[in-house]
């Protein structure tokens, strides 16, 4: 029976076992049927059922465990990577039956549907995670220990009562992932940065550096792509914005996207990367690949740890001053966070005109700061003047996205690098979100409006094709 999916000596399976339940005391102790109405009535209906849910919980989780041991037992898992997905299922609820009805263990058919289904999960998926990775309405996942999972839902951060039976089998999950994609985590490596098979963002560390249970951050990746009349129509930013940014993009102006985490500095510069024509060479440098760029020609590349030695590590800026090698036209950094800052400015000032990267930063201003502090960071002796000149002439424009505290995603400014005013880069901004005020719902009421600066770039855009009207650069009228 099986023999298709068996493994070839897969042992028997273990003698028949009583379902698990609570023991029961050899004698009772007789009361009075007074005392025990005065119990019973003690204790509160809400409590009763709560205990009688935690214990059904208790005896699902470990009848899941044992059908678990008993499927890796019993599967051929090599065999299974070619059978399609109705063929897994049947196999899985094949043995498992065989096993219940050996255990002598009844449930109903609801019981015996979600049970199967959460073993597929765990023996072909990420376990409990599953159902929320599959569920397009979560865009992250947020795991506290094994028995606290929070997702995010439309900016909004809820708890869920999804939940891991142990440490270890949260950890097995982990090892799961990480391991599909050639890292590792444990003790002497504590945390690892990684990416799921759908091109998810993951993000893990372990005891003892995380004090309650592993921590584990999931950013989903979104099947979709979004592009920016998508945006245009959930409110991002507005149609003039959009024209103004795919003049800048397509003239090849040095973008960089600037926010917070989860603001959509990725979203956005997938956006913007649609502006650049089909005929350019394109290549992307990130930790964790996650750019989705629709034209033809582009090459990508993903850093690399350390492994187990010590060793192999390659590190952004390694494929920054490789690519500059590779005849790209233009260079996109997922995120600059170190010393290849220095290499992308460069790329920026020596021929590589039209490159795009993201960093963290609350606004224009403090994006440059963040960049001269990096700058300082890589170990590089430059006077201040020398670091912010260089800047200057690299930047062309910063983009600005934040999350809202109603969890909306805005581009709140647009801003231009006009060139040194002394020892002070100048900087003006050409489009930015006015909030207003706060709506009854909590949702943040606020308008889009240009600042009525006119583009130090308007002259650029017009020689290459794009005469944008003047009147995008008026401010919205006051209401």
């Amino acid at each position: 029976m099986f023999s298709r999916y068996k493994k070839p000596n897969a042992p028997q399976s273990a003698a028949a076992t009583p379902a698990p339940g609570p023991a029961r005391p050899a004698v009772e102790t007789a009361r009075p049927a007074a005392v025990q109405r005065k119990a019973m009535s003690a204790v509160p209906a809400n409590s009763a059922a709560a205990d009688k849910e935690k214990k059904r919980k208790e005896r699902m989780g470990e009848l899941k465990v044992e059908l678990h041991k008993r499927l890796l037992d019993n599967l051929n898992l090599s065999a299974l990577e070619h059978a399609s997905e109705s063929e897994l299922r049947q196999e899985i609820v094949a043995i498992s039956t065989e096993a219940l009805d050996e255990m002598s263990v009844v449930l109903n058919k609801e019981e015996r549907s979600g049970l199967f289904q959460e073993l597929y999960h765990e023996v072909m998926g990420l376990g409990p995670l599953e159902p929320l990775l599959q569920d397009d309405t979560v865009n992250d996942i947020l795991v506290n220990g094994p028995q606290q999972v929070f997702v995010e839902r439309a900016g909004k951060l809820e708890l869920t009562d999804t939940t891991f039976k142990d440490e270890r089998h949260l950890l097995r999950i982990i090892d799961k992932i990480v391991s599909a994609v050639g890292r590792r985590v444990d003790e002497s490596n504590p945390y690892v940065d990684a990416r799921l098979a759908d091109g998810s963002r993951f993000n893990a560390m372990v005891p003892p550096i995380a004090v309650d249970g592993s921590l584990v951050s999931i950013r989903k990746f979104k099947k979709e792509k979004l592009g920016v009349d998508d945006l245009v129509r959930f409110g991002a930013f507005t149609e003039e914005m959009a024209a103004y940014l795919q003049a800048a993009v397509s003239t090849r102006l040095n973008v960089i996207v600037s926010g917070g985490t989860g603001s959509g500095k990725t979203t956005t510069l997938n956006a913007l990367s649609s502006f650049i024509d089909n005929s350019e060479r394109i290549l992307t440098i990130e930790d964790t690949a996650e750019l989705q760029l629709q034209q033809v020609h582009v090459g990508r590349m993903e850093s690399r740890p350390a492994n187990v030695e010590g060793k192999g590590a390659v590190s952004q800026r390694d494929c920054l001053r490789n690519a500059l090698r590779m005849r790209p036209d233009r260079i996109i950094v997922g995120e600059t966070r170190g010393e290849e800052v220095i290499d992308m400015l460069q790329a920026m000032n020596t021929g590589h005109d039209g490159s795009m990267t993201t960093i963290h930063a609350n606004n224009a201003r403090d994006g440059i700061s963040r960049l001269e502090n990096m700058v300082a960071m890589a170990g590089i002796e430059m006077p201040l003047k020398a670091v912010r000149s260089q800047i200057a002439s690299a930047v062309n424009l910063i983009v600005q996205a934040s999350r809202l505290q109603d969890g909306s995603r805005r581009m709140v400014s647009i801003t231009e690098l006009t060139g040194m005013e002394g020892d002070v880069i100048s900087m003006q901004e050409i489009f930015r979100y006015e909030r207003l005020g706060l709506g009854p719902d909590g949702k943040i009421i606020g308008r889009f409006t240009a600042t009525g600066v006119r583009s130090a770039y308007a002259d650029r855009f017009r020689a290459w094709g794009y005469d944008l009207p003047a009147s995008i650069y008026e401010p919205v009228a006051a209401e």
